[in-house]
């Protein structure tokens, strides 16, 4: 059956009505008296130019003595049957939207607010497609089903680290450089302000390092990822912006780096997320584990701070914290962070635990923040 068909062939609920006062041998006048409403009333919707209201369907079914509903359907099906066909964009769009968080990218400037023509273009150029159905999660979009390990929040913000990573400029990788600048990280770890100095480093080293607002509930900290099998990224996020996370997340990274992990396969990227609330240490993959254990020894040398804890616990005083980051070379909150996490009382001394965003910005690529990366659309 063509339901289409079907509701064009619908006529206007006055026509039943006609038919009722035919059948009853009543005037509109009569039907006017009875509901106690002027006569134009009645004849604007015998006549088709007035639809029935809800308290009109109610009124007519105590008058001609069935449900107010009967009425009330004719009146809904008619106006579908008439309204004005939606503009197919609006499918396509919700297509779009249920899929990424298109509204999201928008307005961080990922996507031009464009024609839904152009907007599916620009998604396919985003996420490196040529065809809008190999899209990732595209496919699964109307189910909303659990579309891959990868929620769509977090693979839009890793392909906006890609695009931005893709359009910079760094010299080839040296691995040697870059275990000569973690040899040299203690250094720029004591003072904040210091941090200024790691998107250089890491570019000298021949690593893109971009920073990228995280989106909404995403909850990513970090990524590691290649371009080719010789141009490694690291994507952060600095979303809990605290100077034991930055160091711990970046150690992470950098490790990963040099495990090659996910070598030029961006679709096999591990995207790191909720490092600090992380599974316990033997549910994790074991690449995982790696990158943990070199950024706790990059943060405090496990041997230090496990002598520092056994001589102090339970009553570690603040100047005894002070003192300890001291002699180890740390800003005071990346030693804080660490006996947090071994205590698990993530409140204790947190004034120590200082902001370092406003410090990386400055010589970093950034996007996010009310700042939008210059790339290529």
């Amino acid at each position: 059956m063509n339901i289409a068909a079907c509701f064009e062939d619908i006529a206007h609920p006055g026509d039943y009505v006609r038919e009722e006062l035919e059948a009853r041998e009543w005037s509109q006048r009569d039907l006017a008296y009875i509901l106690g409403v002027p006569e134009q009333a009645v004849n604007l919707i015998v006549s088709g130019k007035r639809g029935i209201s809800p308290e009109m369907a109610k009124s007519l079914g105590k008058a001609f003595d069935v449900s107010a509903d009967y009425f009330a359907n004719l009146q809904q099906a008619y106006e579908m049957a008439n309204a004005k066909a939606p503009d197919p964009a609006v499918e396509r769009r919700a297509r779009l939207q249920t899929a990424f968080p298109i509204r999201e990218m928008i307005k961080r400037g990922w996507l031009a607010d464009t024609d839904i023509g152009l907007l599916e273009a620009q998604v396919m150029r985003f996420f490196c497609k040529n065809d809008l159905s190999k899209v990732p999660h595209m496919a699964h979009a109307a189910k909303k089903a659990d579309y891959s390990d990868t929620p769509a929040t977090q693979l839009a913000w890793l392909f906006r680290v890609r695009q931005i990573a893709s359009e910079m400029t760094v010299p080839a990788y040296s691995e040697s450089k870059l275990k000569s600048f973690v040899s040299e990280m203690p250094r720029y770890m004591r003072d904040p302000e210091e941090i200024r100095h790691v998107p250089r480093n890491l570019a000298e080293c021949g690593i893109r390092l971009v920073v990228v607002e995280t989106l909404p509930k995403a909850n990513i900290d970090g990524v590691c990822f290649w371009l080719d099998k010789k141009s490694p990224v690291v994507g952060l996020t600095t979303r809990h912006d605290r100077i034991d996370n930055f160091w711990f997340v970046l150690r992470h990274e950098i490790e990963h780096v040099f495990n090659g992990d996910g070598r030029g396969d961006l679709d096999g990227s591990q995207i790191d997320v909720d490092i600090e609330s992380a599974a316990k240490e033997d549910e994790l993959p074991p690449e995982e584990k790696v990158a943990n254990a070199a950024a706790q020894e990059c943060c405090v040398p496990a041997a230090e701070l496990e002598s520092f804890y056994t001589r102090k616990y339970p009553y570690i005083a603040e100047k005894d914290v002070l003192g300890f980051a001291g002699r180890v070379g740390r800003h005071p909150g990346i030693v804080v962070g660490q006996l947090q996490r071994r205590m698990d009382r993530y409140d204790w001394l947190n004034r120590h635990k200082v902001k370092i965003r406003q410090h990386l910005l400055g010589g970093a690529v950034v996007d996010g923040w009310g700042s939008v990366a210059p790339v290529t659309f």
